[in-house]
C-alpha cells in the first residue's frame, strides 16, 4: 500500500469538495471535543478539590485596636477579635461551641471538681520560637489575678490557685467546685518570657501591646498607622509554628473604620470579604447585599430591662414590676425594633436554646392585668400620669426634747445640726455634741423665724437653746408632714446605639399606655459600664447578659454579686434562689444542674426582678468565603473558633 507524500497532502484540500470538507471540519471538532472531555474526566476523577492555600481575607471593623493582649483584650471588640486568632488557651471552643483541648492534650477533675489539672501537648512553641511550657500559663493567671494589673478578667480567677507540677503539666486549685470552670480555661495564655519583666505600672504602656508574640493560627505581620499614629489596619501572617491543622488562608487582614457606613462601602466594592451588619442589614437576599453569604450564630445572650429598686422605691412593689411585665408587648418589640430576627425571652437560661423546660408561667401581654394590678395596689392616673393614692406622709424625725449646751441626747443633737445645716450654718459639723458652734447656730436659727419665736416670748435675741417654741418651728421647717403623691415614673438607661434606643422607645411607648412615665437615656458603652452600671446609677438599665455554652447564672442573680464586679444588675436578693444558685455552680452532673436550673428560672420568673426580652443570634456577612460553620459562640470573636478551614479560592490536586 502507497500512502501520499507530504507534498500531496499539501495539496488535499485543493482536491475535496466543499461539502467534504465541512465534513472533515466537523469531524476534526468532534475529536477534538471528545478528547478534552475525555481528558477532563480522567482529570476530575483522578483529583480532588482542596482549599487553596494562597488567599488573603480582610474584615473590615469600627474602631482600631488598643491591647493586643489576652490580659486587657476584653473590653474591646476590635482587641478581642485579633487576639482570638493569634493566641490559645488550655481549651477552646470548636465550631458547634464545645470547650474542648487547645494547649491541653488533656485533663482530669480530682477532689469534687476542686483540682483540675492539665497536660500540655508535645512541640507547643511561640511565633518567636521559644517553648511553650506550664510556666507560661501560670504566669498568665497569676497576672490576670493580680489587682495591680487591673484585668477586666480578673474576677473569673479569684480564689483559683495555679501552681506548675512540671514543664508540661499544671494544677489548678479552686475553693469550691464549679461546674463551668473549664470555660474559665479558654482563656488566651501569655508568653512569660516576654511580659514577667513588665511592671504593672508599665503594663499597658507597654509596646508588646500592638507587637505580640503569641501561639494561634495566625501572627503579626504588620500593623499599619497614619502620620498621626492612628491604626488603619492590622496585617497578620499563618503562623509557620502553630501545633494544629495549618490555616487555609495565607494571610488575615483586619482594616479598620471611623463610621458604619464606610464600611458598608469597603464591602460592597469588594475592599473588605467580611463584617458584622446592623440588624438592618442582617440578610443575604435584600438588594444591599446581593452575592454575599449571612453566617448566623447561635448567641447565648438575652436582653432585658433590670428594675434597680435601690434607686427608684416604687420598683419594690412586686405589683409594679409585674404590672410591667404584662405592659410589655416583646412580639411587638422583636418585629418593629429587631425586624423579626430574633426571639422572644422569658427566661434567664435561655431554655430553648439549651433544651432545658421551658418556665411554668410567663408573661404574655396583658395591658388590662397590668392596670387591674397597679389600681390594686393603689395607684391612680391623674394629669401628671400614674400616681400612688394621697396617703398622709408621717414626719421621718420629731425633736422632743430640750437641747441646749451640754445635752446628752446625742442623736437628736446630731439630727438638729443637720437641720441648721441646711437653714443657716452650712459648715457646722452633725457630731453629735451640743457645744459653742451649735448654740450660736440655734441662736442664729431663733433670730431668722423672730417672729414666731422669739417675739412671743419677748426675746431680744437668740437663747441658742432649743427649747419648745424654738422645737416647732425646727419639726416645721426639717421634718414637715403632709401629703405624699408618690409618682409612678422611671428612667431607662441603655448603650447609645440604635437597636437598643429603639428598644427602650418601644418600652416607654408601651408602658405609658397604662400610665407610666418613661425617660431615656442614651450612654456610649465605657461611659454606661463606668458611670452607671459599677456604681449602680441607674432605674431601669436595657442591657445584655451572655450566659456561655456551661450556663452559670450566678454572676447574674446570686445576691453577693450586687456590688462590682458581680453582674446582680437588678440587685435581686432571694435566700431559697441563692442556694439554688450556689448548688448549680457545684454540680457536676448535668441531668441535676438542669432540674436546678428550672426551678430557679420559675422562682426568679415570679419576683419579676426584670422584663426579659430577646435573644439575638450573631450574624456575620461574607463574600467569597467558604469553609466558615456556624453553630453556638459565646461572643462574636469566637465566629474564628473555625477559621483553619475558611479559604476564598480552590485548587485541585491528584489523588
Amino acid at each position: 500500500m502507497i500512502f501520499p507524500t507530504f507534498a500531496q497532502w499539501k495539496h488535499f484540500f485543493k482536491i475535496i469538495n466543499r461539502k467534504e470538507k465541512a465534513v472533515l471540519l466537523a469531524l476534526a471538532i468532534g475529536a477534538v471535543g471528545s478528547f478534552l472531555i475525555l481528558a477532563n474526566h480522567l482529570y476530575l476523577n483522578n483529583t480532588v478539590a482542596v482549599p487553596d492555600e494562597k488567599g488573603v481575607f480582610t474584615e473590615g471593623e469600627i474602631g482600631s485596636p488598643r491591647f493586643l493582649n489576652p490580659a486587657y483584650s476584653e473590653s474591646y471588640d476590635a482587641d478581642r477579635d485579633i487576639v482570638e486568632l493569634l493566641y490559645s488557651g488550655l481549651m477552646k471552643y470548636d465550631e458547634a461551641g464545645k470547650i474542648v483541648p487547645d494547649l491541653a492534650l488533656e485533663y482530669k477533675i480530682e477532689d469534687e471538681g476542686k483540682v483540675y489539672e492539665f497536660i500540655l501537648k508535645d512541640g507547643l512553641f511561640w511565633s518567636d520560637g521559644e517553648k511553650i511550657t506550664a510556666d507560661d500559663i501560670v504566669y498568665t493567671i497569676k497576672t490576670i489575678s493580680d489587682p495591680a494589673y487591673k484585668s477586666p478578667l480578673r474576677a473569673r480567677w479569684l480564689g483559683v490557685a495555679a501552681e506548675k507540677i512540671s514543664d508540661n503539666s499544671l494544677r489548678l486549685t479552686l475553693k469550691n467546685p464549679y461546674s463551668s470552670f473549664l470555660e474559665n480555661c479558654t482563656l488566651k495564655i501569655l508568653p512569660r518570657h516576654i511580659w514577667e519583666n513588665i511592671s504593672a505600672d508599665n503594663y499597658a504602656l507597654s509596646p508588646f501591646n500592638l507587637e505580640p508574640v503569641g501561639s494561634g493560627p495566625f501572627m503579626l505581620e504588620k500593623v499599619n498607622k497614619t502620620n498621626d499614629g492612628d491604626i488603619t489596619s492590622v496585617n497578620l501572617q499563618r503562623n509557620p509554628r502553630y501545633y494544629s491543622k495549618k490555616p487555609n488562608l495565607e494571610k488575615f487582614v483586619f482594616m479598620f473604620f471611623e463610621d458604619y457606613d464606610s464600611l458598608v462601602t469597603a464591602f460592597k466594592r469588594g475592599v473588605i470579604q467580611g463584617f458584622s451588619p446592623n440588624l438592618s442589614d442582617e440578610t443575604t437576599a435584600d438588594n444591599r447585599f446581593k452575592g454575599s453569604t449571612a453566617n448566623i450564630f447561635s448567641f447565648p445572650r438575652y436582653f432585658a430591662a433590670f428594675f434597680n429598686a435601690q434607686t427608684a422605691k416604687t420598683l419594690n412593689d412586686a405589683a409594679v414590676r409585674q404590672a410591667l411585665n404584662y405592659a410589655t408587648d416583646k412580639n411587638d418589640i422583636l418585629q418593629k425594633d429587631l425586624n423579626g430576627k430574633g426571639t422572644v425571652v422569658d427566661s434567664p437560661i435561655l431554655p430553648g436554646l439549651f433544651n432545658y423546660l421551658e418556665p411554668q408561667s410567663v408573661y404574655s401581654y396583658d395591658p388590662a392585668k397590668a392596670q387591674e394590678l397597679l389600681d390594686k395596689a393603689g395607684y391612680e392616673t391623674g394629669d401628671g400620669g400614674m400616681r400612688l393614692k394621697t396617703v398622709e406622709k408621717q414626719p421621718a424625725f420629731q425633736f422632743n426634747k430640750d437641747l441646749k449646751k451640754g445635752s446628752t441626747a446625742a442623736a437628736d443633737v446630731k439630727e438638729l445640726q443637720k437641720c441648721l445645716q441646711k437653714e443657716v450654718t452650712p459648715d457646722l459639723e452633725a457630731n453629735g455634741n451640743f457645744g459653742s458652734q451649735t448654740q450660736e447656730a440655734v441662736s442664729k436659727f431663733q433670730e431668722k423665724y423672730r417672729s414666731e419665736i422669739l417675739d412671743p416670748a419677748g426675746l431680744a435675741k437668740g437663747t441658742g437653746e432649743a427649747l419648745k417654741s424654738t422645737r416647732v418651728k425646727l419639726n416645721a421647717v426639717c421634718f414637715p408632714s403632709g401629703a405624699e403623691n408618690t409618682p409612678l415614673q422611671f428612667i431607662i438607661a441603655t448603650v447609645n446605639q440604635p437597636t437598643l434606643i429603639s428598644v427602650a422607645n418601644s418600652l416607654k411607648e408601651q408602658w405609658e399606655r397604662i400610665g407610666v412615665k418613661i425617660d431615656v437615656q442614651g450612654y456610649d458603652i465605657s461611659t454606661l459600664e463606668r458611670d452607671v452600671i459599677k456604681p449602680r446609677n441607674y432605674q431601669i438599665l436595657l442591657f445584655g447578659e451572655v450566659l456561655g455554652s456551661i450556663p452559670d447564672p450566678f454572676p447574674f442573680w446570686h445576691s453577693t454579686q450586687i456590688v462590682d464586679p458581680g453582674l446582680n444588675l437588678s440587685l435581686y436578693e432571694n435566700d431559697d434562689c441563692d442556694k439554688l444558685l450556689k448548688e448549680i455552680r457545684e454540680t457536676s452532673d448535668a441531668a441535676e444542674r438542669a432540674k436546678k436550673l428550672e426551678s430557679f428560672q420559675d422562682l426568679l420568673i415570679k419576683d419579676s426582678p426584670a422584663v426579659f426580652l430577646y435573644n439575638q443570634n450573631y450574624y456575620y456577612l461574607t463574600s467569597g468565603t467558604k469553609g466558615i460553620s456556624t453553630g453556638i459562640i459565646v461572643d462574636p470573636s469566637k465566629r474564628f473558633s473555625g477559621v483553619q478551614n475558611w479559604y476564598l479560592k480552590e485548587k485541585r490536586i491528584w489523588k
